[in-house]
């Protein structure tokens, strides 16, 4: 399910290379992604779907899912959204069964998210230069290798600068994945973060590389001194490449619920944001934080400014959990 397009032979136009849109009628093999997404789903799952178990719709169970919502880190905002949508629904289409209501609320949820799903071009500039910042913990690094792994599977030709120069751990980590993946890798210990990302994007246009991604330290909003670092390196991109980067990404740590939507909202802020991706919603009871993300997409969409779509969710550790985010599938897979 989860691949991106090939290239067609030159001297015919590349295509984009995306994540190949999933088939809803494709059955699923056992242990595959949608089992997957519903497993990992299922603690922030399990109480807003325990709501329909009775047979009554009334004020009661209106309650009891507004709980579940806020449980799940839905957020205010976003659970009296889906509350008042859903409310609205049953009443026009005078559903009695919990059930019925319980297909209305995906259909509502679905629509919440919809505006987050997006497909990663990567074909527009060359080499397109991404930017992928995060926090210590959220799977920045080990997403940054999944994708690689994609890309380069793809036949895209994928350098990676890794600019977190201060932590060794961090260059080991990203060298592992660069040589499981056969790609080149740009790094300097103990260097200007910002010149090592100079000296990739040099590098990547030099080469003919497709794409160069940037894996930039972890640090918390917070950290003003370690933020205005990040600034710098942006800046510097745009010095190696006009227009550069292209893609500036934030990987946010699924279980940490509405501090993933405060991350969003800083990072955003500082840098910009184009897209994110969601980790390690497997086994968290706060996979709800994506509606209060799209809440506040749609909030930014109304003052006029560009969505920040949600490139890819993951629920483990293996590179198949890496996914493109579906939004019907996503809502299906938490209220199953």
């Amino acid at each position: 399910m989860f691949s991106f397009l090939r290239r067609k032979a030159t001297p015919a136009p590349a295509p984009a290379v995306t994540p190949a849109p999933s088939t809803p009628a494709t059955p699923t093999a056992p242990g595959g992604w949608l089992d997957r997404l519903k497993a990992g789903l299922r603690r922030t799952g399990s109480s807003i779907a325990q709501v329909f178990t009775g047979t009554q719709i009334d004020e009661a169970l209106y309650e009891d899912l507004e709980a579940a919502l806020l449980m799940a880190d839905a957020g205010v905002g976003a659970t009296q959204h889906l509350l008042g949508e859903l409310k609205r629904r049953v009443k026009e289409t005078k559903a009695t069964d919990p059930q019925a209501v319980k297909a209305l609320l995906v259909e509502v949820l679905t629509e919440l998210l919809q505006p987050l799903e997006a497909t990663l071009k990567v074909d527009a500039h060359q080499p397109t230069v991404m930017m992928v910042a995060g926090v210590n913990g959220a799977g920045k690094t080990t997403t940054i290798g999944k994708l690689t792994r994609h890309l380069a599977e793809a036949q895209c030709k994928v350098l990676l600068a890794a600019a977190d120069t201060f932590r060794a751990a961090a260059r080991e980590q990203l060298s592992v994945w660069a040589d499981r993946n056969q790609v080149e890798i740009v790094s300097q210990e103990g260097g200007d973060p910002a010149a090592v990302c100079f000296d990739a994007v040099k590098a990547g246009q030099a080469r003919g590389c497709d794409v160069v991604i940037a894996d930039t330290a972890g640090r918390l909003a917070t950290q003003t001194h370690l933020m205005e670092e990040l600034r710098k390196i942006h800046r510097t991109l745009g010095r190696a490449m006009d227009g550069a980067p292209h893609e500036v990404v934030l990987v946010v740590d699924g279980n940490t619920g509405q501090n993933a939507l405060a991350q969003v909202k800083a990072f955003d802020a500082m840098l910009g944001l184009t897209g994110l991706v969601v980790t390690k919603l497997d086994g968290t009871a706060k996979g709800g934080v994506l509606a209060a993300i799209a809440l506040w997409g749609r909030e930014r969409a109304a003052q006029g400014k560009g969505g920040v779509p949600v490139y890819f969710i993951g629920v483990g550790e293996g590179l198949a959990d890496l996914q493109p985010f579906d939004a019907r599938e996503f809502a299906q897979a938490l209220l199953d």
